[in-house]
């Protein structure tokens, strides 16, 4: 260990809500089949997390096509893939706040209309996560990702980026551009980063399209409401749905009280252009990046 590295204290747990992350993962890819109902497919995700031992870090999201980031199925919805639908599936686990992020695209119905964007996000992927390197700047990966990109007739999407994450915190500060020139910031030893390219065929930007369905606490609500107390409690900063919150009261509770919340739109592709989506949570090493939420049987 270097000096004025900073690894998290309890390492295991972080890379075993990692392990959870990539399972569940797994799992949403596999279920996206043609018919599949999009609510299904997310409860089913975030159960499979909860049965092992850990709790989502936010809700399963399910963007498809246009649609980059942010969509998670509201109460009741009977939502169906289709086939040649571009389904990104980004899931996140967390134990006691040691968070994992990570995301796949994939093609419904197993074509290869889409396979170049496939392909080159995880390109784009794969060579971010190799320039990451402890003291090394932040620029090297933006750059990395652009150039894997933009090498396959793709463009990066400039402004979504990849994120430090702490303790509680799933952007925790530091962002991980996806193309050069956007940060100043270098690695820390022993820091969680995800790094999380997107590739379109569109304009390259996003913009923000309809409420899909996630909230956050901006703050701690008062402690005299009780309901709302509750949830803070069990959810604090990290992301959340109405899905997850049966009682009536505490749906009350949060009608009454969106002040205190945060919204998050659908991010849209600005020109039109479908959108292909991978992320892995890393721990910045003595040697470059270890990856925490690696695929069975590799890193990808």
């Amino acid at each position: 260990m270097s000096p004025g590295a900073r690894y998290p204290p309890d390492l295991d747990r972080w890379r075993e809500a990692a392990r959870i992350a990539a399972g569940a993962r797994e799992l949403g890819v596999r279920l996206a089949v043609p018919g599949a109902k999009l609510g299904e497919i997310a409860e089913a995700v975030e159960a499979s997390i909860r049965a092992a031992g850990a709790q989502p870090a936010f809700p399963a999201n399910l963007s498809r096509n246009v649609e980059a980031a942010h969509f998670t199925p509201d109460v009741g919805d009977r939502a169906a893939l289709a086939t040649g639908d571009l389904l990104k599936v980004d899931v996140g686990a967390h134990l006691d706040g040691a968070i994992s992020d990570t995301a796949d695209t994939v093609e419904v119905g197993g074509g290869r209309r889409h396979a170049h964007l496939v392909d080159a996000v995880h390109a784009g992927l794969a060579a971010g996560v190799a320039a990451v390197r402890p003291g090394g700047p932040v620029e090297a990966v933006g750059r990395a990702v652009a150039e894997a990109i933009r090498r396959r007739g793709l463009k990066p999407i400039v402004d979504l980026t990849g994120h430090s994450i702490e303790r509680y915190l799933l952007h925790a500060g530091k962002a991980i551009p996806n193309v050069p020139g956007a940060s100043d910031a270098v690695f820390v030893e022993g820091e969680i980063v995800a790094i999380e390219p997107f590739a379109t065929n569109g304009e390259g930007r996003i913009e923000n399209g309809p409420f899909g369905h996630i909230l956050r606490f901006r703050r701690p609500p008062p402690e005299r409401d009780a309901p709302l107390a509750r949830l803070y409690e069990r959810f604090r900063t990290l992301p959340f749905t109405v899905r997850w919150v049966p009682d009536a009261e505490e749906r009350a509770a949060l009608e009454r009280a969106r002040r205190l919340l945060q919204s998050y739109p659908v991010f849209l592709e600005r020109g039109g252009g479908l959108v292909a989506q991978a992320e892995h949570t890393v721990l910045v090493g003595p040697e470059g990046a270890e990856v925490l939420s690696a695929r069975s049987g590799g890193a990808r």
